[in-house]
This record gives structure tokens, sequence and C-alpha cells, in this order.
């Protein structure tokens, strides 16, 4: 048994998912689970309606709402579907009942005047759901055995709304109770990423970019001997090439190098994806939906050796770095343990850290609102705020090295400015701070001294 996660511009159009069936009725024989995100843009969508809606603007998110059906619609014309007279099908009413919900949530909420995070899920939600429903008979139109689930029947998580937790002791065996039983029929479950509902029934998402993660529960729930993720791409690359267009398909690479590329930036992959499939050691694959006959990236618990010292490079712009400084942190117990435990208290990740005998820097998305924060941290130290800064993260497992790599990538600095330098706990990836307006010139001239001479067993 495989699984195979769409993402969004793998299921955009008719066209992309008359390709979809394509691969999946290929793959047949392996017994595959479809898990598919949004027709591509839906959610942002969705959630500018809701926003809108929220501000008092109801006529405007009506409307909104209404694109987004005319778009739905017209793409399920494209498949075929019979929408009007006596040919409606199941597809048209099972969209336009979705669509009256919508309408009255968006109604409802601007009589509210207020976008709670609950809400915010039930919204969101719908994306996946509406593209699900498509996809279905797509596939049944091509051949293919379909059969809709829904995903809030398995994916049962805590009440963090918009970035819930499965709770996986009921989640599991969930999943197991709706989909074997599909499988075991040799019909092909159909079913949504994203989302999922708390113990109490209420839809919860899992977060942006969640679809992976579905993928990956799900697959590690069935044991699944693959997990692959289709995407716009032909596999993991050695840095986004919208801005290398040089960035070469890396042929293999190790979980701790795919997760650390993906928490530093790298949008191929949810960071979260990789957890399940590592604990049950499920090979991933990336693949590119527009050009199934490509290899991709396969992702695995030891990736082969690589005579490159870096496999990739991410980066990620919009960081705010905090300076705690301090003589008291001199010597001093539990100084640092006060600091992070701020951070907790706020739930705001961190996500690299450097240190000194007197201060401690640290850095965090440019989106938190530090106030709060730095207001609690000067109760026991002097604190200043620096905005507008990058990561830029070389990662390898040959970074163990890290004396000729540092060696490297120092030259490729030069002029730009380096405000902090970590390396990770892992020691497999070495990132820089330095100010997101030489973040790309930066990225470009790591990727030229890295990626001058490649390892072909590895890269293409």
């Amino acid at each position: 048994m495989i699984v195979c996660k769409f993402g969004g511009t793998s299921v955009q159009d008719a066209e992309a998912m008359t390709r979809l069936a394509g691969i999946v009725k290929a793959r047949l024989d392996r017994k595959p689970v479809v898990v598919a995100s949004a027709m591509g843009k839906t959610t942002n969508k969705l959630l500018d309606a809701a926003r809108l809606a929220a501000r008092g603007e109801r006529q405007k998110a009506v409307e909104a709402v209404r694109a987004l059906e005319d778009s739905h619609l017209g793409e399920a014309r494209k498949l075929g579907f019979a929408f009007d007279g006596e040919g409606k099908d199941w597809v048209y009413d099972t969209l336009q009942a979705y669509f009256k919900q919508l309408r009255d949530l968006v109604k409802g909420l601007s009589a509210l005047g207020e976008l709670t995070p609950r809400i915010t899920d039930a919204v969101a939600s719908f994306g996946e759901r509406l593209s699900t429903v498509i996809l279905t008979e797509a596939l049944r139109r091509n051949g293919v055995d379909a059969e809709l689930m829904d995903a809030r029947d398995c994916i049962i998580t805590d009440e963090d709304f918009t970035r819930a937790a499965p709770v996986f002791e009921l989640t599991n065996p969930a999943i197991v109770k709706h989909l074997q039983p599909v499988l075991d029929a040799g019909r092909v479950p159909v079913f949504q990423g994203f989302i999922g509902r708390s113990r109490g029934g209420v839809t919860t998402t899992i977060g942006r970019g969640g679809s992976d993660y579905s993928a990956a529960i799900v697959g590690a729930a069935l044991g699944a001997e693959d997990i692959q993720i289709w995407t716009d791409v032909d596999g993991v690359l050695t840095t986004d090439p919208r801005m290398v267009p040089e960035a070469r398909r890396i042929r293999a690479i190790s979980f701790e190098e795919a997760a650390e590329l993906s928490y530093f930036g790298a949008k191929v992959l949810h960071p979260a994806t990789i957890i399940p499939a590592v604990k049950k050691n499920i090979p991933v694959r990336v693949l590119n939906s527009y050009r199934p006959e490509k290899e991709g990236t396969i992702i695995t618990e030891a990736a082969p050796p690589c005579d490159n010292p870096v496999k990739a490079i991410s980066f990620k712009g919009g960081v705010t770095v905090v300076n705690v400084i301090s003589t008291r942190m001199l010597m001093a117990y539990g100084f640092l343990q006060e600091i992070f435990a701020t951070f907790a208290r706020y739930k705001v990740p961190v996500d690299v850290v450097s240190t000194s005998e007197v201060s401690v820097s640290l850095t965090v998305d440019g989106g938190v609102d530090i106030g709060p924060i730095a207001a609690d941290l000067e109760k026991i130290a002097e604190v200043a705020v620096e905005r507008d800064k990058a990561l830029v993260c070389c990662v390898g497992e040959n970074l163990k090295n890290v004396t000729r790599a540092l060696y490297t990538a120092m030259g490729a600095f030069k002029d730009i400015k380096i405000h902090m330098i970590s390396q990770g706990a892992s020691a497999i990836n070495i990132t820089f701070v330095i100010d997101e307006e030489n973040m790309p010139e930066a990225v470009k001239r790591l990727h030229a001294a890295f990626f001058k001479d490649v390892d072909s067993r590895v890269f293409e």
C-alpha cells in the first residue's frame, strides 16, 4: 500500500486532475490512498473572504465566495460533469450544499464581527472538502474505483485551532477502521489533507501545509511502503530555483537533512511531514505531477555517501533577532531557562540561538508580536530587537567536518555582514543570520561556491 499526496498545484484545475488520475491509475496495483489539498490558492481566498466578513464587508465576502463557487463549478464542468437540467449529479448537489454552508458562515461572521481561530478552521476546511468531491468523480470517470472519505472521521486532534495536534491513540485506530476496508475491497480512498476534528466533533486544521502531514499520518497508521508527495517540482532541489535557476535535483537525502531544510524555509515539504515516516522508517518520495516520469527525490533514514559537504541551501526572510544582555547571566544558574520559559509562555518557537558569557541572541518569525515578550525579558536583562533579518541555512551530513565548509561559506559572504552564526545541535547545518536585503545575493554566492562541482551519485 502507498500514500499519494497531491498538493494544490496538482489539483488546481480540470487538466491537473486528469493528469493526477493517470498517475493514480498507473499505481493501482500498489493500493494507493489519495490525499489531496485544496485547489490552488483556494485556502487563501477562503480566509480572505472570512476576513472581509469579520470587518463587516458582507457583500464583498459573499462575492468572494461566489467567485470560488464559479471557479469550482467551472472546473467540474470541464471534466464533463452534468450540472444542468435533469443531468445534475451528486457532485453538483454536494458542492452546492458546501457553498450554502460557506455563505451562511460568512453572513454569521459579518454579524459577529470577530474571526476566531475556531471559525477560521471551519472556513479553511472547505478547500479540501470541495476539491476532493470533484477529484473523486474525476478519478471514477478515468477508470479508478475511488471512494470519498471524510478526514474528520480519522484525524482526531486537540482543540488548538489553526494548528491542532493529532491525538494519535485515537487517530491511528480510526484511520485503520475507516480506510482499511476500502483498500481491502480494491477501491481507492480519497482523503482530505489538512483537516481533522476535535474529540468533541469540531472541525480543526493541523496548520498550513498540513496536507503533507496528513499523508504521513495515514501512511504510518496503515504501514505504507511508500509516501509520495506529488508537487510541481522535480524533487528536493539544492535551493529554490526561483532564486537560483541553476539549482540541481537531489536524488536522495536523509530524513534528518530534509527536516532541517523544511524547518529553515524549504517549501517543498511541510516540516512535520517526516516525523511519522521516521518513526516507521517509511521512505518519502517527492515527485512532480507535471512530469511523473521523473524519479524525484527519495528521503530515507540514511542517505548515500556524498562528496559534497553541503546537500542543499534553504533560507527564510522576515526574521527578528532578540538580543538578551545581562552581566547577571555570568555563572548564573537558571538564566537561560528563564529566557526560554518566557518564549514558551507565549507559545513562540525559537529558530536559532547563539550565546556568549553575558548575552543570548535568538531569532523568531518576524510576524511575532515581540513587545510583550521583550517586556517580560526586560525584568531580568536588557533587550535589543533587530528586525528585517533573514536565515540562510547550509545543510548536509558532511558538515560534521565543519572547518572546510565554514571556510568556503565565509569566502562566499565576503562583504555581506553576518549578525549570527549557529551550528545546529545535529551537526548537519550551519545557519547564518544576515540582513534580509542581502539574502538573494548570499544564497546565489553560497550555491555557486558549494555546487560548482557535484557528486553525480547524489545530484542531477
